[in-house]
């Protein structure tokens, strides 16, 4: 049940980024080796990561699939990419954590992998080690996970970059943040550097200064009285600078650790467990074995050799834990799919750290324990006869919690809400544990989305086979393979209102929990709340780069789930249309912009105006967007080009639309120096002055915009495109700059359709791209979106994106990594076994944080669900009077044939009585609100389920 750290600082250097990664687990005794070890090498020119591996030793191509490892880029940079695809990494140990460390390393992309391992396969390595069969058994382990191995296949992070308000003059400057960059945050000691600021130029490019930050959000940031007065724009950047770190020996360690702790109660209990792995590591040699599971004398033999150890080194003389050595020896025969999960996503991050040269190593132990899993205090032991091997796949997994608790596991049956990289890696966790595996059980996985090339790095149930195949179905096959007893029925669609009536009374009361694997807080909102309406438990995890969570929410026991209100109304955001087209103040605005124009210019295709469906869709628009979207249209429809030349022409004319002549005449109605009735300059605060641009075409952005445009406009109009930048640029040079005519643009004051001097008709062969410029890297959308939205910030003076942020803030994408994914899934499978197992009280359950770059790990007990005490009860649609109750306590658990009805009525008949409602076909529950009277309005209870 516990685990620490198993590099065990053996990571050594052997060649040009080289590593070896020593994992062991308490085993028998050492073998000869030399046979048993396996090179897998990948490499990007011969396959990506689903599709399987070339064995043989090859030069790894240092080409990155940027594509592939999309989201992965979003958290590392491309040089820590490249050090990772030219890593080679020795791996030595092949139980569960070893094969959980294998599998992360091979999705993120390490170059070279080798597998070593000599001890043949037994039954409890089948609990957690997810290579391994019954086929496998005797043969090595090493061996025997080469080959799926090779099936899941096929550290800097964005700094932290905020716009600025003003600057003052003085000692110290106070610099203000534009209040629409709530979202970023700086801390005290942060390092800074400026870029952008006009006025304040003193600061562009200085030298990294340190800030502090002021109760009400603005940065000291060092002395700025002799410096030039700040006028506008600008942005601060956070600067991280590289530490050197060292480490004791393994040797001088093992005696005088230094642990990974958050407070001085886990720093005593860490340095307990060092010493209980010592004197495991004592028992083993001395006996060969393991102790035996939940046997008290091999326990105590386990505490007599911990209390026999010379103390460690600057433990300032704590006493030794004996009960927590105890309970420690009596579980260390088991193996754990969740705690292997958990504890191979750090190791491998630590690899990848020391290959990548990104995020801070652990210094230079970590302890990690879930003993809440196990009998709190005064609660009866697992018996060691029930914990005995069987000779099957459980035998790890019976021997700390019993067969008669895996019999339960199998009874269960559970709904997963999402088959993505959470999703992939709880079904690998079902499948591991023995959820649902029995005759009566079973696990549901619900997701409408499907296989996408990107997904590859991360979910390692599918292959690069199943792209375009549905991630359900293609999920329920994988998962069945893992573990043929585990059946599971995939569900294509969405869990939302629209499905209610597939999701509904019938169906959840089939299931015993959820576990909910989404990528968006409203849909998780959702499916909590079907959980609360249901009273089922919900598992919970997510993650964003290296940050993750995982929660558990019980009924009765837990609070229910609240999503954060600031997200949830960022994932809602909608930016007003007069700051995207006049006032844009971020880069979000920017590239929201820079997606419009790419809808209005070539989404609304000639062939859906000339058949007039565009008017359906323009009916509930704006006036003002409908204006814009049809003057766009009429421009790309009133002259039908002809050749190549015309297309980059239109494109030309459309640059100096957008980036000049509009920005122009906004300025002059609104000039720089305007100034307000109250005396305030128009062009202030969020409100950025634009500068129009100048056409360069030795400029690479302004190029490729064209570029872009240009090829999108004659796919539009079936004639052949170019990607010959050089041949464009010498064409640009022959060519003189258009005054658009066909679009006029608009100002604030004067929003008109431009007449047009040429009627449009039928444009046959016209065909629209399609409108999702994020879908594909090849196809010019997102090169379209993301030189639009470059060009749209340099006009205001604000700091653009480059073309992978643009692509980010386009799909709504959110940055991940293998490792984080699989720690928030076994942290979810450690609460699996409470919410399974016989009632627990709150104590027992844990929310958790992690967050792998910094090495924070918290855990903490959720909070109990709020308890109202009132004195009066009246249910809504007042269908029926009740007599008053002196402090009488509604329970969420109440039912209404707990309470007195005047009559004997039928309470579904009095409901269609008084309401005219009638039961829906499968109907199982009718649900009753309730108010109370002298409450506040805004006090909410529990409903009251009636089954029918």
């Amino acid at each position: 049940m516990t685990a620490p750290q198993k590099t065990k600082n053996r990571i050594t250097k052997r060649s040009s980024n080289s590593i070896s990664v020593y994992i062991r687990k308490i085993t028998g005794s050492e073998r000869d080796t030399s046979s048993h070890t396996v090179t897998l090498s990948i490499s990007t020119a011969d396959c990506c990561p689903a599709s399987g591996l070339r064995m043989d030793v090859l030069e790894t191509s240092k080409l990155v699939d940027e594509e592939l490892y999309s989201r992965q880029l979003y958290v590392l940079d491309m040089p820590a990419m490249q050090r990772i695809r030219e890593a080679k990494v020795l791996l030595s140990g092949l139980q569960g954590l070893g094969a959980e460390v294998a599998k992360n390393l091979v999705l993120m992309g390490v170059g070279s992998l080798t597998l070593h391992d000599p001890h043949p396969t037994c039954w409890s390595d089948l609990a957690a080690q997810f290579f391994l069969s019954e086929q496998d058994l005797e043969t090595s382990r090493a061996e025997a996970s080469r080959e799926l191995v090779s099936l899941p296949l096929g550290l800097k992070a964005e700094p932290l970059t905020a716009a600025i308000q003003h600057i003052s003059q003085g000692s110290p400057g106070i610099l203000t943040l534009r209040k629409e960059t709530d979202d970023h945050y700086f801390c005290d000691g942060d390092l800074v550097t400026f870029s952008g600021i006009e006025g304040m130029v003193e600061l562009n490019g200085c030298d990294p200064r340190p800030i502090r930050v002021q109760e009400d959000g603005t940065l000291e940031i060092g002395n700025t009285a002799t410096f030039s007065r700040y006028l506008r724009g600008g942005a601060v950047t956070e600067v991280k600078r590289p530490k050197t770190v060292s480490h004791k020996p393994l040797a001088v360690a093992l005696l005088q650790p230094r642990i990974v702790a958050q407070s001085p109660q886990e720093v005593h209990r860490a340095q307990c467990l060092h010493q209980a792995f010592r004197a495991l590591h004592q028992f083993q040699h001395l006996h060969g074995r393991l102790p035996k599971p939940w046997d008290p004398v091999d326990a105590e033999m386990v505490v007599g050799l911990a209390r026999s150890l010379e103390p460690l080194k600057g433990t300032k003389g704590e006493p030794l834990d004996e009960a927590l050595v105890k309970t420690v020896a009596l579980s260390s025969a088991g193996g754990l799919s969740p705690m292997a999960a958990t504890m191979g996503a750090v190791a491998a991050q630590e690899v990848l750290k020391a290959i990548s040269r990104k995020f801070m190593p652990l210094d230079q132990w970590l302890y990690f324990d879930a003993l809440d899993c196990l009998p709190e205090d005064g609660e009866p032991l697992p018996k060691p006869e029930d914990c005995a091997p069987r000779g099957c796949r459980y035998d790890g997994q019976i021997a700390v919690f019993g067969a008669g608790f895996q019999e339960k596991l199998s009874w269960q049956h559970y709904l997963l809400v999402g088959a993505g990289a959470i999703g992939c890696e709880l079904l690998k966790s079902f499948a591991l544990v023995g959820l649902g595996a029995g005759p009566s059980g079973g696990v549901t996985v619900a997701d409408m989305d499907h296989v996408e090339h990107s997904n590859l790095s991360r979910q390692f149930l599918f292959t690069t086979q199943d792209i375009g195949r549905l991630k359900a179905e293609v999920a329920a096959e994988a998962t069945h393979r893992l573990n043929s007893d585990l059946q599971v029925t995939p569900l294509t669609m969405l869990l939302d209102p629209t499905t209610e009536h597939i999701f509904g009374d019938n169906f959840f009361s089939r299931v015993d929990g959820v576990a909910a694997a989404l990528d968006s807080f409203q849909a998780r909102k959702y499916v909590a709340a079907r959980c609360t309406h249901y009273l089922k438990p919900l598992l919970e995890a997510g993650t964003q780069g290296t940050m993750g969570h995982a929660s558990v929410f019980m009924p009765h026991v837990t609070e229910a789930y609240r999503a954060p209100t600031s997200t949830l109304a960022s994932e809602e955001t909608t930016y007003p249309v007069c700051t995207l087209r006049y006032f844009p103040s971020r880069v979000e605005h920017t590239v929201q912009w820079a997606r419009n124009k790419f809808e209005g210019l070539f989404c609304l295709s000639a062939e859906t105006i000339n058949h007039n469906q565009v008017l359906t869709s323009l009916a509930e628009t704006d006036g003002p967007q409908v204006l814009t979207l049809l003057q766009e249209v009429l421009g790309i429809l009133r002259e039908r080009p002809q050749t190549w030349q015309d297309c980059v022409l239109w494109a030309l004319g459309h640059w100096q639309l957008c980036f000049c002549y509009s920005i122009m005449q906004l300025l002059n109605h609104f000039p720089p120096d305007k100034v307000l009735e109250d005396g305030t300059l128009f062009w202030s605060g969020p409100k950025q002055c634009p500068q129009p641009l100048e056409f360069d075409a030795n400029q690479d952005t302004h190029l490729l915009y064209v570029l872009a445009a240009a090829n999108l406009y004659a796919q539009m109009h079936g004639l052949p495109g170019s990607r010959d930048q050089t041949a464009l640029r010498g064409l640009l040079k022959l060519l003189p700059l258009p005054v658009p005519q066909h679009l006029a643009p608009n100002s604030p004051n004067d929003l008109k359709l431009a007449p047009a001097s040429a009627e449009y008709g039928e444009v046959p062969g016209s065909s629209p791209p399609c409108c999702h410029p994020k879908d594909n890297d090849s196809n010019f959308h997102m090169d379209f979106v993301a030189a639009a939205a470059s060009l749209r910030a340099q006009n205001y003076g604000i700091l653009p994106a480059n073309r992978s942020q643009s692509k980010r803030i386009v799909g709504k994408i959110i940055p991940a990594i293998a490792t984080t994914t699989a720690a928030v899934a076994g942290l979810v499978g450690l609460e699996l076994y409470k919410v399974v197992g016989r009632p627990r009280p709150l104590s027992a359950f844990r929310h958790c944080f992690l967050h792998l770059a910094e090495n924070r790990f918290n855990r903490w007990v959720p909070f109990a669900p709020a308890i109202q005490k009132v004195s009066s009860l009246q249910p809504i649609s007042t269908l029926w009077s009740m007599p008053s109750y002196s402090a009488y306590h509604c329970s969420p658990s109440q039912s209404l044939s707990h309470l007195p009805l005047p009559h004997t009525t039928r309470v579904t008949e009095l409901v269609q009585q008084v309401t005219g409602w009638i039961p829906k076909p499968g109907q199982r529950v009718l649900v009753l609100e309730l108010s109370c009277e002298g409450e506040d309005e805004d006090t909410t209870f529990p409903p009251l389920h009636y089954e029918l």
